[in-house]
């Protein structure tokens, strides 16, 4: 009987045991992690997670939490065949008119405003607690579009959008369904789908619900049976028909998403464009790996031509210079071209409270708070 050699058997066993850490290894990647009880300040069990080094450096937060885009380019098309005017460009000319040299516009400041006019105290952005990305960014651009409008005189009042019902809606009333399932997540043209053919619930009490704060737990609840809850039966959509957003329009380029904010209408974002979590000397993140996730732009500048880019992943996930020096926490520039890679997604909308887009000369020098009556304002350096 003939033996093998013992470095043979030896260099079996050493490959069975490589294969079997590498299939572990890529199983433990790709399973569900169990469910741990941690929790975020809405009050919901959320699973931790590993998000890279770069994302959130030394900080906690579950990746579960980080992002909830999930693009469907069919039913965003569908969509875009039922308005009048899909495109930006063909829904507003007058944007794109000769209107004098471009200039910087940092449409933040009617947000500062208005929520210091309402609540006597400043604006501090927030924190998804799950994968709600679109309903933030798509509040943010409805919560300053808004002020906005406050501030030249077109609205008597402002109040702060309710992102949990953005989300419900997104997922069930948008798209037709009874059930939008309990996995997170949606996608630009359903959120304009809502906001548009819905419209907006607001940070109040209203008779079934108290939406003062937001909750995760309530997102999550909302994401699988719609705008309201399960008990609802519809009450709240008929509240949010009060107030629609009247018009959406498709927004491709930077030069379309320039022009929109120039005139007081952010852009939320959803794209696959990841950034690295510290800013450069003038404000910008570089671009790096992907994120599945929904943002706004709320900013435009000429010097280095950039749009203003604001998370949800509250005020410290990204660290460095700020230009101008008022800039939200939490928020950072985009690179002219990163932003028309971003808008290439063809999922990414401008909202407008008007009919249309008109055309709006904003001063934005005269939304700055002032602490004292003699304190300079930065933004008439500008």
């Amino acid at each position: 009987m003939t033996t093998k050699p013992t470095h043979s058997r030896a260099g079996l066993l050493l490959l069975v045991a490589v294969g079997t850490i590498a299939g572990l290894a890529y199983f433990s990647g790709h399973e569900e992690r169990p469910a741990e009880s941690t929790e975020n300040g809405g009050g919901a069990v959320i699973q931790p997670g590993g998000p890279s080094a770069d994302v959130l450096p030394g900080k906690h937060q579950p990746a579960v939490a980080l992002f909830g885009y999930k693009p469907h380019p069919q039913e965003t098309r569908k969509f875009l065949q039922s308005l009048p005017q899909a495109n930006l460009r063909q829904a507003a000319p007058q944007l794109f008119a000769a209107h004098g040299p471009p200039q910087d516009a940092f449409l933040y400041r009617a947000l500062y405003k208005a929520h210091r006019d309402k609540f006597g105290a400043d604006w501090q952005v927030g924190r998804q607690g799950i994968g709600d990305c679109v309903s933030w960014g798509w509040a943010h651009a409805c919560d300053i579009h808004l002020a906005v409008m406050y501030c030249q005189g077109d609205s008597a009042d402002w109040r702060p959008v309710a992102t949990e019902s953005i989300y419900g809606g997104s997922r069930v009333e948008a798209r037709g369904v009874s059930r939008g399932g309990y996995s997170d997540g949606s996608y630009g043209g359903a959120a304009a789908k809502w906001v548009r053919d819905y419209g907006l619930i607001f940070r109040q009490e209203y008779a079934s619900v108290d939406l003062s704060s937001y909750s995760s737990r309530r997102a999550k609840d909302w994401g699988n049976y719609g705008n309201g809850g399960q008990e609802d039966d519809g009450r709240l959509d008929r509240e949010a028909e009060k107030s629609p957003v009247r018009t959406v329009a498709l927004v491709k380029t930077f030069d379309e998403a320039a022009a929109a904010i120039q005139s007081g209408y952010p852009v939320p974002v959803c794209s696959g464009q990841g950034f690295r979590s510290r800013r450069d000397d003038d404000g910008f993140c570089d671009p790096s790996g992907s994120w599945s996730h929904c943002m706004c732009f709320i900013g435009v500048r000429r010097d280095r031509p950039g749009l203003l880019c604001l998370n949800s992943w509250g005020p410290t996930w990204v660290t460095g210079p700020k230009w101008p020096d008022d800039m939200p926490d939490g928020s950072f520039w985009v690179d002219e071209a990163t932003v028309n890679r971003m808008l290439r997604q063809n999922d990414s909308f401008s909202v407008s409270g008007y009919d249309g887009f008109p055309f709006r000369q904003l001063d934005h020098a005269a939304w700055v708070h002032r602490a004292q009556q003699d304190e300079p304002i930065f933004a008439l350096a500008l």
